[in-house]
């Protein structure tokens, strides 16, 4: 049995090795030496009497046997983290940890609030929230739940929608006094724009426009800072500056340009036996988007 647990941990980290295609990388992600880790690909080679990677000095590249065991590991990884969460919502008790990802803006909006009036009811009830902008995939990341602003959601999960919301394009007024306001899409050639990290376009309906903007960030809510300081133009969605629009603080621009059209969805992987922490998180979700809609 010592012989077969010690197989099956090389299994595992010669697939993060394959998935890097680097010991030095897969090394620091599992938090072993590369020493150790090369050694335990050259005794897993040994036991199954091929090469499963070709070494150069520059590159890590699979033989066709490391491509097969990659392929499988990635299924019994899945398998693996199917059977824990199974596990971990077998039970009929509102108790436990959530887990959930969602984007940053939507977290400081909506999420803390909802979290912490499920906690009032169920205080035994408790959150992990990762509110990092990562797409993480459900089927490999250990999350219960995730939200995600789109209008295509993964054929692969369970996806309830929250609300609509729409785009919108805005400034201070102080930016906008000094600057003056677009009369159309074309004047944002003349102006200071903040766009989300490595953004080159907006898009307006069925136009595109390229924006040279100086800066870029990757927090929705620093960019709507900077807005808030008379330093340029953003485009982002409306839930993110609904209130700052209604007390005057920023003004909407280019209202007659149609706005583009998104959706934000709880979603999940599909559970045979889903606990009651987690389905009745789920309700409560839904019904607080119900009594709290947007405008």
């Amino acid at each position: 049995m010592s012989r077969e647990h010690k197989k099956f941990e090389r299994l595992f980290l010669f697939s993060e090795v394959a998935k890097q295609l680097s010991f030095t990388g897969a090394a620091a992600e599992l938090g072993i030496s590369r020493g150790y880790l090369s050694e335990q690909i050259r005794q897993l080679e040994q036991e199954l009497g091929r090469p499963l990677l070709i070494r150069t000095t520059r590159s890590v590249k699979l033989t066709i046997q490391g491509q097969m065991i990659l392929a499988s590991m990635g299924q019994v990884k899945a398998d693996l983290l199917d059977l824990d969460r199974q596990i971990r919502h077998d039970n009929d008790d509102i108790a436990g940890r959530i887990r959930i990802t969602a984007p940053s803006q939507f977290t400081q909006r909506y999420l803390l609030d909802i979290c912490h009036e499920f906690s009032v009811l169920h205080p035994q009830v408790n959150f992990s929230v990762d509110c990092s902008y990562t797409l993480f995939d459900l089927t490999k990341n250990d999350f219960d739940l995730a939200i995600r602003a789109t209008q295509n959601p993964p054929q692969n999960m369970v996806a309830k929608k929250l609300f609509d919301y729409q785009q919108v394009c805005c400034a201070a007024p102080e930016y906008l006094n000094k600057a003056g306001i677009p009369k159309s899409i074309d004047d944002l050639h003349l102006h200071r724009c903040l766009t989300s990290a490595e953004q080159s376009d907006w898009s307006f309906g069925n136009k595109t426009i390229a924006i040279n903007s100086f800066m870029s960030i990757n927090d929705n809510h620093m960019l709507k800072t900077q807005a808030l300081l008379a330093r340029g133009i953003i485009l982002g969605p409306q839930y993110l500056v609904d209130r700052e629009l209604q007390q005057g603080q920023l003004q909407a621009i280019l209202t007659d340009e149609t706005m583009n059209q998104s959706a934000t969805y709880i979603v999940h992987p599909q559970m045979i036996n889903q606990s009651a922490r987690l389905s009745s998180f789920i309700q409560f979700t839904l019904e607080w988007f119900k009594h709290n809609k947007q405008d």
